[in-house]
């Protein structure tokens, strides 16, 4: 059974049900052993009375004087809860009767000549007496077992109807009297126990809505101190719990107070340096020139970029470089004034925002900052290095336009403070031909990006012929690189080039080259064509460089070396001479697969004559600039007789480059050249006529 109320409610009940049933109990105890009691008590009675009222009617039943019965039982009538009185004749005939009781023998009952006998109704009781002669035998009493003799017949019967009203009556009045007792014996339990459960529960009551506020978050509640011994421990157990929760919380409070803290100096600055970083440096950037847009203010930008920082790493590790951002982080600092904000972009980019500052205050600071710069020696274990420093200088004021672009201006000039020498300040103009220059290599940077990804480059190819026209057995044909424009035009490579090679993004163009020839010897040699073609390709020094381009193309070879002897790699002079170890590295395991290399752009120094020696290739394509006005210019003719008299004496086959007219050719075959090269003997073609060819 479940208590309503909560715990009080059930320390009620639990104190008030017991009583209530025992309560209960002993009313319905007492109250059945009154009623019997009473009854009881009306019987004897009763038969008191009959037994006493039949040897009275013995003399005037015997003489049948009616009157002195009448007299007897009017009497006897008088008595308390008798209702009629009768004398009764020996064939049960009423005689004589007092009261309004109608007077007849029980039916199928004959009545008894030795004992009195009684008949019991629900609201009365009925007892008949024999009346004996006085001088017979003895009365026996009800239950005795003696037997009268046989001629001792009764001369009649008293009869007595007694009401059991008053019983009834007492029953009712005891039964009413005994719930009003056990009502109020429950109230006043009901009472004791509400008091006892109030002070038994209500301390747990306050400790329960204490450990309730506890569980919302509330730990400065406590219990208050109201209960003894158990209850007392536990109030007093559950306020150190609160407090020590409390003291817990202050301390986790305290620590994700830090942590927020941290985590906002991260978000705002680097790691390493302690500088504002790239994005918090932006927002200030932007604050700036809203206060210049607004309040007509003049602030400066600069993009500091450090020189040679390259070379600390590549020879010290990238430990010493971090050490050396560290250092110069804590020098540049401690020049700054207050307003003034320094940022580390990433790397070893620095940005530098001067607030209310004009453009002379601001190349005055940026050249302090310069200066210190170049003064700072680094020291790492027993070596020193000195690095400089390059800015890049835009103002800002009301026609700034936006923070991206301020950032992209300064970049740019400090691009070109770096390509002007490097430790220079370069103050950003529109106008400057250097930034147009620059701006139009990295327009050139996303287009050539857009162009591998959007497959928008071809190969077409220029045959190169003997210069006597003799047939060869030997197709030799140069593979050159186009790309074409979003709207379907072909962009040569003498327009995208020079960014590609400026901006790293050779290594890329080269690979595609390299895979799309490799794909079209595939099908050459798969076609089974009766003349053997040799094709060349261009290689940049970049490409050159980097060691994982090489493993490309060294397991393509490895996976089909058949193909080997179908290749000739074009290697420019420039590449060629700065990076000579390299290049003769490459060319031997090369060589090993049956390819054969080409030293492009010959003659544009005389001092590349003292590396030729060196450089194991099988062609030497003189550079087209002496070619192009050899019939006009003298000069130009002497040096390409002495490039082709060079590599004639070194075994070297020579190939003339740009041939645009028939006299330029006839002047070629008269100096020897081997092989020629140039619109005028074979325009360009789209590679699909090299592979429709039968040839």
């Amino acid at each position: 059974m479940a208590w309503p109320g909560g715990i009080r409610g059930r320390v009620v009940g639990l104190a008030v049900a017991p009583v209530a049933i025992v309560g209960v109990l002993l009313m319905a105890q007492l109250i059945s052993g009154k009623i019997d009691d009473l009854d009881q008590a009306l019987q004897a009675r009763a038969e008191a009375l009959t037994r006493q009222l039949a040897p009275a009617a013995e003399h005037g039943l015997a003489s049948g004087n009616v009157d002195v019965l009448r007299a007897l039982l009017e009497k006897t009538a008088a008595e308390p809860d008798v209702r009629g009185v009768a004398v009764l004749t020996r064939d049960g005939r009423p005689l004589v009767q007092a009261g309004p009781v109608a007077w007849s023998v029980p039916p199928g009952q004959p009545l008894p000549a030795d004992r009195i006998e009684h008949v019991a109704y629900p609201d009365r009781l009925v007892y008949y007496a024999p009346v004996l002669r006085a001088d017979g035998v003895p009365r026996n009493l009800p239950g005795e077992a003696d037997t009268p003799p046989a001629d001792a017949r009764p001369l009649g019967w008293v009869g007595l109807d007694v009401s059991r009203h008053a019983t009834i009556s007492s029953q009712r009045e005891s039964i009413l009297r005994s719930l009003a007792i056990l009502l109020a014996g429950l109230a006043v339990s009901f009472l004791l126990a509400w008091r006892i459960g109030r002070q038994i529960t209500r301390p747990i009551l306050s400790l329960t809505r204490t450990v309730s506020r506890i569980g919302d978050g509330r730990l400065d509640e406590r219990a208050e101190l109201c209960g003894q011994a158990e209850l007392g421990m536990l109030q007093r157990g559950v306020n150190q719990m609160a407090a020590h929760l409390q003291a817990m919380q202050d301390q986790m409070q305290e620590k994700i107070d830090r942590a927020t803290a941290r985590l906002v100096y991260q978000a705002s600055h680097d790691a390493l340096t302690g500088l504002i970083n790239r994005h918090e440096f932006e927002h200030r950037l932007e604050h700036t020139l809203l206060s210049a847009v607004e309040q007509g203010r003049e602030h400066a930008l600069c993009y500091m970029d450090l020189d040679q920082f390259k070379v600390i790493n590549d020879t010290s590790g990238h430990t010493a470089g971090d050490e050396l951002l560290r250092q110069l982080a804590v020098l540049l600092k401690a020049d700054l004034r207050e307003r003034d904000t320094l940022a580390r972009l990433g790397g070893d980019e620095f940005a530098l925002l001067l607030e209310n500052c004009s453009i002379q205050d601001a190349l005055e600071v940026a050249d302090t900052f310069r200066a210190e710069v170049q003064r700072f020696r680094f020291k790492w274990g027993d070596r020193i290095f000195s690095v400089g420093m390059s800015v890049g200088m835009v103002a800002i004021n009301r026609d700034s336009g936006t923070a991206a672009s301020l950032m992209s201006a300064a970049d740019a000039a400090c691009y070109v403070a770096k390509d002007r020498g490097r430790n220079q300040i370069h103050v950003y103009e529109s106008r400057d031909s250097d930034l147009v220059r620059h701006r139009g290599e990295m327009q050139w940077v996303t287009r050539i990006h857009r162009a591998l990804e959007e497959h928008r480059l071809r190969l077409s190819w220029q045959e190169i012929r003997r210069t006597d026209g003799a047939a060869e057995t030997t197709r030799h044909v140069e593979l050159l690189l186009r790309m074409i424009d979003v709207d379907g035009s072909e962009i040569l490579p003498m327009a995208f080039i020079p960014a590609a090679e400026r901006y790293s993004i050779m290594p890329a163009l080269d690979r595609w080259v390299v895979e799309e020839t490799l794909a079209l010897s595939q099908r050459y040699v798969q076609g089974k064509r009766s003349r053997h073609c040799l094709f060349a390709v261009n290689l940049s020094g970049a490409s050159l460089k980097d060691p994982e381009f090489r493993r490309m193309l060294l397991a393509h070879l490895d996976e089909s070396p058949e193909l080997g002897p179908h290749l000739c790699f074009e290697i420019t002079e420039t590449a060629a001479i700065g990076n000579l170890a390299i290049v003769n590295e490459f060319i031997d395991a090369m060589r090993a697969f049956g390819c054969s290399f080409a030293l492009d752009d010959f003659g544009s120094g005389l001092s590349s004559f003292s590396y030729l020696k060196n450089l194991r290739v099988d062609y030497l394509k003189i550079d087209g600039a002496f070619v192009r006005d050899i019939a006009s210019n003298v000069i130009d003719r002497s040096m390409v007789e002495a490039v082709h008299r060079i590599g004639r004496q070194m075994g070297l086959k020579t190939v003339a480059e740009y041939v645009e007219s028939d006299q330029i050719l006839a002047l070629l075959r008269q100096i020897g050249v081997d092989y020629v090269q140039g619109n005028g003997i074979h325009p360009p073609e789209p590679l699909e006529t090299l592979c429709s060819e039968n040839g």
